[in-house]
C-alpha cells in the first residue's frame, strides 16, 4: 500500500510542476520594455553619424532561426516614425537617400534606407521589419540597432549576423546590399 501512495504522490507532484511551468507568463508589456530603455518595436530603428554609440557588441553566429536575440547592447541610438520621409541632412546637395529593395523573410519583409554623403554611409533606417508578434518585436528591438551600428562601422554589407535573429539579419543584409548598389557604393 505504501508503494501506491508514493506513486500517487509522485504523479501529483509532477502534475503540479507541469501546471506551474505551463502557467508561467513572462512580461511582454511594451511599457515595461520602454521603461527599460528598449524602444517599442512599432517605430523603426535608425542611426546616423551624429548618434551616440551604445556600448556592447553583437554576438555573431549562424543560428537556424529567430529564437531570441542574443546580442548585447542597449537600444537604438535614435528612432523615428515609420514614414519614408528623408532626414533633414538628406536635403544638402551632396547627400542622397536610397532605399533598398524589401527582402522577404520567413517572418516578414525587411527594408533598409541609407543616407549617403560623399560615398560614405551617414545614416541607416530600417523602414520595414517583422513586428507582427511580441516575439518579433523583442528580437528586432535588440537585433536591428546592432545591425545598424555594424553597418555604420563597416561602411559595407559585410557585417556579422546577430545570433537568434538569423532571418532578420539575412533580410537586412540583402536589402542593405540593394541600397548600396543603388547608391553606387
Amino acid at each position: 500500500m505504501t508503494c501506491v501512495k508514493k506513486i500517487v504522490l509522485w504523479g501529483m507532484s509532477t502534475l503540479t510542476v507541469l501546471v506551474l511551468l505551463f502557467g508561467y507568463r513572462t512580461s511582454t508589456s511594451s511599457s515595461a520594455a520602454t521603461a527599460g530603455g528598449t524602444p517599442s518595436a512599432e517605430s523603426p530603428v535608425g542611426g546616423g553619424a551624429g548618434a551616440t554609440s551604445a556600448s556592447g557588441s553583437a554576438t555573431s553566429g549562424t543560428g537556424t532561426g529567430d529564437g531570441g536575440a542574443a546580442a548585447s547592447g542597449s537600444g537604438p541610438s535614435s528612432t523615428s516614425p515609420r514614414s519614408s520621409a528623408p532626414s533633414p541632412s538628406a536635403s544638402s546637395p551632396a547627400t542622397t537617400t536610397v532605399t533598398g529593395a524589401a527582402a522577404d523573410t520567413r517572418y516578414g519583409p525587411v527594408q533598409v534606407q541609407l543616407t549617403v554623403a560623399s560615398r560614405k554611409i551617414t545614416a541607416v533606417r530600417v523602414v520595414e521589419y517583422p513586428d507582427s508578434s511580441g516575439r518579433d518585436q523583442r528580437i528586432n528591438a535588440e537585433a536591428l540597432p546592432v545591425l545598424v551600428r555594424e553597418t555604420l562601422a563597416a561602411q559595407s554589407a559585410r557585417i556579422d549576423m546577430v545570433s537568434g535573429a538569423t532571418y532578420t539579419s539575412d533580410g537586412y543584409v540583402s536589402s542593405l546590399q540593394s541600397a548600396l548598389d543603388k547608391a553606387g557604393i
